[in-house]
Parts: structure tokens; C-alpha cells; sequence
């Protein structure tokens, strides 16, 4: 009998799996080298300060893709007392490449189920898939670099909304998205994959959120946004390969907008 309750003592006394903060997260083994080179151009740290994410928290992360990059640092964060939600690709898709994104962040998921088993993965591409997660039961969303995918789908005004419903009220989305000046035409924002902060304020307010606060955090004044082939010009897909590579390697990622909406309570 005292040992079991020798026992039952050690595991109330047990530190959480990941009681990390995430300056020690970033470092982690099961990041690659790869994803650790990007840090100095997307900020994680102080992104999700900014967006003020707790490890208590619900959050969903959208349409984090084949490599999950941001899944990495906010799955062991969230892992002992939060909760993720992963809102992909759609798995019956008529659209090969988000099978395949699918298949490879399930697989990234695998290989580490240490880290990764408690996260959900929902599905998100209206009008056929709209919920991300249980409606009005989310703290977080968080979305990286994709708004100019929905403008060009056409669905930007419903995947704000799916945002909207599945947020608690007084809850957050947090929107990263490279940023093009205010004066570009709609169409060459989609062409570039640079959009206007006006153009997703604007989406954001017509699903009922209200601009909370701007930051420059993810801000890279070398970046004017003209390039050849848009954003893909620059690392990390270099699509002109080694057309101006040294130029665009010394430019970095781009210059992104990071804007916090708060849902009304």
C-alpha cells in the first residue's frame, strides 16, 4: 500500500511533458534545421506573444499545409494543458496537391507522436467544409500566410466566418499574410501573393471581428514587393531558381502584415 501510494505521489508531483517555455520549444529535437532557419524571418516568439496564446488554450491552427511549420512550435506548447486543432486541406479534395499536403503533414504528425498525437486535424474549404472546430469553444485562431489563396478561391468572406463562429466571444484571430501597398488592385494582389492590410481588414470586419492592434513584428523593409514571380520569388521557394538567387536570399522572406482581431463579446 505505500508503495502505491509512493507512486500516485510521484505522478501528481511529475512536471508536465512540456513544460517548456517557447524560447526551448524553438530549439527542440524534433524540429528540423530546415524549419529552425526560418525563425529569424517569422518571429515565432513574438508573433504568438503578440497574438497572446497561452499553453491553457484552445487554438486552431489554419490550413497549416504539407509542412505544418507553425504545428511544430504550438503542439508541444498547447500539448499537457491546451488543445490544437489543425484545420487542413479537405481529405475528398478534387484537388491532388491538398491530398498530398494532407498526406505529408499526416506523416510529419507520425513521426513524432510524441509531440503530435494530441492534435486534431478538422477541415477547412467552404462551401463544403466551414468547421474548423466546435462553434464558439475556440480561444485562437491563427492563420499564416494564406489569405491570398482564399481570394483567389473566392472564399475569403466564408472562411473569416467559419473564423468567426468557431471563436469564443472576446476571442482572437491572429492574421500573418505578406503585404502588398494599399494601392495595388485586387487582382495583382492575388497574381503576387502580396495582399493589401486594407483588403483583409475589410474581410475580417465583414464576418463581425474588430481590429484589436497592428504590429511590425514580421515587417522586412528590403522587401518591395515586385518581384517577377510575387512572393515565390523569394525564399523559402526561390521559384526562379538560380535566376537573381543571391539577391533574393539577401532579401529574405517577405515583408508581412500582422494584425490582431478580437471577436465582440
Amino acid at each position: 500500500m505505500r508503495i502505491v501510494f509512493a507512486f500516485a505521489a510521484l505522478l501528481l508531483a511529475a512536471p508536465p511533458l512540456f513544460a517548456d517555455t517557447l524560447e526551448t520549444i524553438l530549439d527542440a529535437p524534433h524540429r528540423s534545421a530546415a524549419e529552425k532557419s526560418r525563425d529569424p524571418y517569422r518571429h515565432p516568439d513574438a508573433t504568438l506573444q503578440f497574438f497572446e496564446v497561452q499553453p491553457d488554450m484552445t487554438v486552431v491552427e489554419v490550413w497549416p499545409g504539407a509542412g505544418g511549420w507553425y504545428t511544430s512550435i504550438l503542439a508541444p506548447y498547447l500539448y499537457d494543458n491546451g488543445k490544437l486543432y489543425a484545420a487542413q486541406f479537405p481529405e475528398d479534395s478534387d484537388i491532388p496537391f491538398y491530398r498530398r499536403a494532407l498526406t505529408r503533414f499526416k506523416e510529419k504528425l507520425a513521426q513524432h507522436p510524441d509531440v503530435y498525437d494530441h492534435v486534431r486535424i478538422t477541415a477547412l474549404y467552404p462551401p463544403s467544409h466551414t468547421i474548423i472546430a466546435p462553434a464558439g469553444t475556440v480561444d485562437r485562431v491563427l492563420t499564416f500566410r494564406n489569405v491570398h489563396n482564399w481570394a483567389k478561391a473566392g472564399k475569403a468572406e466564408a472562411v473569416f466566418a467559419s473564423f468567426f463562429a468557431a471563436l469564443k466571444p472576446g476571442g482572437i484571430l491572429g492574421v500573418v499574410e505578406h503585404r502588398a501597398p494599399e494601392v495595388r488592385p485586387l487582382s495583382r494582389q492575388i497574381e503576387t501573393g502580396y495582399m493589401s492590410e486594407g483588403y483583409v481588414i475589410e474581410q475580417a470586419e465583414k464576418a463581425g471581428f474588430r481590429l484589436v492592434e497592428r504590429s511590425e513584428i514580421n515587417a522586412n523593409p528590403k522587401d518591395q514587393a515586385n518581384h517577377p514571380a510575387g512572393v515565390w520569388s523569394l525564399p523559402p521557394t526561390l521559384r526562379l531558381g538560380d535566376q537573381d538567387r543571391e539577391r533574393y536570399e539577401a532579401i529574405g522572406e517577405s515583408d508581412r502584415m500582422t494584425l490582431k482581431f478580437i471577436k465582440p463579446e
